[in-house]
């Protein structure tokens, strides 16, 4: 990369930052609190979220006729879900370790929280816990898949890539053959050094 490169990364790091710390003010202003892994709330708060909880027969009376339809297929979507992360499970289990890579940890990407909002009825607390699930998958396969990409192709794609992971800035240009294989070795020592955590845990 080039140092303006670097420079605008840094800032785009530094901007993350902020916005986090901003979200973790706004969750102070509402009540929550956070000690390691358990959230709670301020006393009386969680008696306010039980009155505003939306009765199961009324939730679903006020809910679409497209929403009520989808629902079955949208929750069929557990098992190729759930095949995908026992796959990428034991793919990394037998690669990363043949390769010397860190396994990345399911943990740090699996947030399972919203269902204890009790502002939620259980059908509410359920979707919670699917969309928690699913997403968390999916950025645990990121992981894994962008370790994966800078051991075997760390090279920038030509075309315009959307929302590219956080190593792809770090590839080397596309048609840069010199660099591509000068830095090949240290791309795959970078990996062996780190730890289980994706980039922004180090």
């Amino acid at each position: 990369m080039t140092q303006r490169m670097h420079e605008l990364a840094e800032a785009i790091v530094h901007l993350q930052q902020q916005l986090d710390r901003e979200i973790e003010a706004r969750r102070k202003v509402l009540g929550v609190t956070l000690t390691g892994q358990i959230v709670g709330f301020e006393h009386g708060i969680v008696a306010q979220h039980r009155a505003m909880r939306l009765k199961v027969t009324r939730f679903l009376a006020q809910s679409s006729l497209p929403a009520t339809l989808t629902a079955p297929v949208i929750y069929s979507l557990i098992v190729p879900l759930v095949l995908v992360d026992v796959w990428v499970s034991v793919y990394q289990a037998i690669c990363f370790r043949a390769y010397g890579i860190a396994r990345v940890r399911r943990r740090d990407y699996l947030a399972f929280d919203r269902q204890h909002l009790a502002y939620l009825n259980w059908i509410e607390a359920l979707n919670c816990w699917f969309c928690a699930y699913a997403n968390g998958l999916v950025g645990f396969v990121r992981e894994v898949s962008s370790r994966t990409e800078q051991y075997w192709c760390p090279i920038k794609h030509a075309l315009k890539v959307i929302d590219p992971h956080q190593r792809y800035y770090e590839f080397a240009e596309y048609g840069d053959a010199d660099g591509y294989r000068a830095r090949l070795d240290a791309f795959r020592a970078a990996l062996r050094a780190q730890g289980p955590q994706g980039p922004q845990g180090g």
